[in-house]
């Protein structure tokens, strides 16, 4: 959930890069939110189905219609954050518009492990994360934020 949040939090920021986790997290939660929106705008009646034959079409609803109007700078945010990893420019989401290909050679470079070190869009995440950086963690109550135990009160260190 915190990936989602660090993407939704970025809303419309299209430069740096963007590791496979915070990609594909986003991709999930917004799938799932995009099921569960849909689902109950079928039960309060807002989305149609209609069968034709051997097969269906679902026009989405109006809950699930604003989700996507909402998401839809983010998620081209993301994915173009992607393809900065992966040393590609943001242009390269417009083959997505080739039927079939374009499509599977996007999924491709949005699998693809990310430029190790830094590239011409900046800093590897990876490397942001172990320095300290990246993404977002929670502390827990009582435990310092530069990571490591608590120390003990009383304790010297040796006996």
């Amino acid at each position: 959930m915190q990936w989602y949040l660090k993407v939704l939090k970025q809303y419309a920021d299209f430069s740096g890069r963007a590791r496979r986790t915070e990609f594909w997290m986003f991709t999930l939660f917004s799938a799932i939110a995009s099921i569960v929106l849909g689902l109950i705008d079928t039960l309060i009646g807002t989305s149609t189905m209609i069968a034709t034959g051997s097969s269906y079409f679902y026009s989405p609803g109006l809950l699930q219609g604003i989700y996507a109007l909402g998401v839809l700078i983010p998620t081209l945010a993301v994915t173009v954050r992607r393809l900065h990893d992966t040393d590609r420019t943001g242009w390269w989401l417009l083959i997505a518009l080739i039927p079939f290909v374009g499509g599977i050679v996007l999924l491709v470079f949005m699998c693809l492990e990310g430029t190790r070190g830094p590239n011409q869009y900046g800093m590897d995440p990876k490397q942001q994360d172990a320095m300290g950086g990246g993404y977002p963690q929670q502390q827990a109550p009582g435990y310092p934020q530069q990571g490591g135990y608590p120390q003990q009160q009383g304790y010297q260190g040796q006996p």
